[in-house]
């Protein structure tokens, strides 16, 4: 589904590890709280990390509601920012 990021007008990565036992209502907090940035603002994507580093959850408004995607890799880990503070925009690229 998120394979090509085609569609996203920008790409965030909160950097750090994030408990992902979060569900919608505390990840949009943690957007709003920690980042400083609207979570209800239309095509944008957040992507949130575990501490394995081998799932993440991913957080989209789609104008009538959040999508939340969960992936847990088969193999491998993701390469995760560890500077639990920030936020980054990244592009499809």
């Amino acid at each position: 589904m998120f394979n090509d990021a085609v569609g996203f007008n920008r790409i965030f990565i909160a950097c750090g590890y994030t408990d992902l036992r979060r569900g919608i209502n505390g990840l949009a907090a943690a957007i709003k709280n920690d980042f400083h940035l609207d979570p209800y603002e239309q095509g944008n994507i957040f992507l949130f990390c575990g501490r394995r580093t081998d799932r993440i959850k991913a957080l989209v408004y789609e104008g009538d509601g959040f999508v939340l995607v969960y992936k847990r890799l088969a193999n491998g880990r993701f390469q995760w920012p560890h500077n639990e503070t920030e936020v980054k925009s990244i592009t499809p690229q």
